[in-house]
């Protein structure tokens, strides 16, 4: 191979490609495209003559199958965008040669340290090339370390003319940590019958579920008054508000839950006196514990309205995602293929679900079946980020393992 993951990786890291979700354009912000034509290039200089870039930003290439049998086309799928939750802008990353234990101070801003009892996976990484940021940006493996793990695998399934597999198909997306990675893929041109998403966390991870999402808002209207004439007649929509906020059930939020627990979560609030918004994320793995939740908001908001005789408020529910599960059940060869991918790479698999949802889980209803396997990232969206060489090189074996697994079972 002319670059390792590693030097794809740090490469990547460094373009700024953080999304913007209240940006209306497709791609969100022009940025992610510096990336995004880098790797066009870098496809095509490894002998992916088909790769390129459509005009909404998505960046589609093809690997040849190498054998005669039929094999169903899969398709390897990672994101470009970074999270509009922390700065993506000026990544420095810093590599821990044989990490030796023990908790890492960052070296621009030393009041931020990964600690070994917030992040258990580090007792698993000694001896291992951690990277992490300086403390001042998020790193990106979220999921830039999915993207050089495509590409390198990519590379050894193009010159390893002894590893037998079929038609292998790469997809790279703007815009999947806003909720629209996938919203314009164009299927024809991808070509594919079953995916995989390379965005997961832990190595030897592989995830077949995930939350269903909708997002909830409450609209309240209230009674607009001069405050020196106010008395028995305003009804202020930002106490209404406020009021709807806190009484939402400490044990029904984000961190209160854990494991298969769902939650109602406010992501914002605007307005005035005389009208103000609230923004709800919802999360559950079934459809009865969206509905539960959706009832709960709906119960305080008019137990609440009830003290307001001159206010009103209407409630709005739009669908975000659904549990891929769902999908997933009906072609178990695609979860299974990559369970036996990951032993075959050297580890223990481990089957489980994601606390939120990934391309794969639109892709999944939109007609191509997609599961979730790690890239080996944690701390995702913070500055607190990091990864290890090593479970990168573990995607990247898995990535290979799936490709023939597949040519094999036919």
């Amino acid at each position: 191979m002319t670059d390792t993951v590693l030097d794809r990786f740090l490469r990547y890291v460094v373009i700024d490609t953080q999304s913007d979700g209240a940006s209306p354009t497709q791609p969100s912000t022009e940025k992610q495209k510096d990336l995004l034509r880098l790797l066009v290039s870098e496809l095509q200089a490894i002998g992916l003559s088909d790769a390129h870039m459509d005009e909404n930003g998505y960046v589609y290439a093809t690997v040849p199958a190498n054998t005669d049998k039929t094999v169903p086309v899969i398709c390897f799928c990672s994101h470009v965008d970074t999270a509009p939750d922390f700065s993506g802008t000026g990544v420095k990353p810093q590599i821990i040669r044989n990490y030796a234990g023990g908790d890492i101070t960052l070296v621009s801003d030393t009041s931020r340290v990964i600690r070994v009892a917030d992040h258990p996976e580090l007792a698993n990484q000694l001896g291992n090339d951690l990277i992490t940021t300086d403390g001042t940006t998020l790193l990106g493996a979220d999921d830039k370390a999915g993207i050089a793990e495509i590409v390198t695998a990519a590379e050894i399934l193009l010159k390893d003319k002894s590893i037998r597999h079929g038609t292998i198909k790469l997809l790279f997306t703007p815009d999947e940590e806003i909720g629209r990675g996938v919203d314009k893929v164009d299927f024809k041109t991808l070509g594919a019958d079953f995916a995989y998403t390379m965005d997961g966390e832990t190595a030897g991870t592989v995830e077949d579920e995930t939350f269903s999402a909708d997002g909830l808002d409450i609209s309240i209207k209230g009674v607009a008054m001069h405050p020196g004439f106010a008395k028995g007649r305003m009804e202020n929509a930002i106490k209404i508000a406020g009021e709807i906020v806190a009484r939402l059930p400490r044990n029904v939020s984000p961190e209160a839950t854990e494991g298969r627990d769902g939650f109602v979560h406010p992501v914002a609030i605007s307005g005035s006196m005389e009208k103000a918004d609230i923004a709800m994320i919802v999360r559950d793995f079934t459809e009865e514990g969206l509905r539960e939740k959706h009832a709960m908001v709906e119960d305080i908001a008019k137990a609440v309205l009830a003290n307001y005789p001159g206010s009103t408020y209407a409630i709005s529910v739009r669908e975000q995602y659904r549990n891929m599960k769902q999908v997933l059940d009906q072609y178990p060869q695609i979860v299974e293929n990559a369970v036996e991918a990951v032993r075959r790479a050297g580890m223990e698999p481990k089957l489980s679900s994601i606390r939120g949802g990934t391309d794969g889980s639109r892709l999944s209803f939109m007609g191509l079946p997609t599961a979730n396997i790690f890239a080996g990232g944690h701390a995702f969206h913070s500055p607190l980020e990091w990864i290890s060489r090593q479970d990168m090189e573990k995607a990247v074996a898995t990535i290979v393992e799936v490709a023939k697994i597949w040519e094999e079972r036919v």
